[in-house]
């Protein structure tokens, strides 16, 4: 069995960080991370879901289930 043995840890030994906010120059790099995330998201999840994407857009030009849009006149009266 080991000998449980304490250290002694003097606090002077540690020096405290001199500025402890980031710089604006950190939070620069933060904001351009978060936004190159962001624009990688949306492509990869666009390229995942494009036949989807496709067929909506195919659908919207073709006009398919037409009988289903409201028309302008129900509209009107719901406001």
């Amino acid at each position: 069995m080991q000998k449980n043995e304490t250290n002694n840890l003097d606090s002077s030994d540690y020096l405290p960080a001199k500025d402890s906010k980031p710089s604006a120059k950190a939070w620069i790099k933060v904001g351009v991370v978060a936004a190159a995330s962001a624009l990688a998201g949306g492509l990869a999840a666009a390229w995942f879901y494009r036949k989807t994407l496709n067929t909506l857009r195919e659908a919207e030009s073709a006009g398919i289930h037409t009988q289903f849009q409201i028309s302008d006149s129900e509209t009107d009266t719901d406001i």
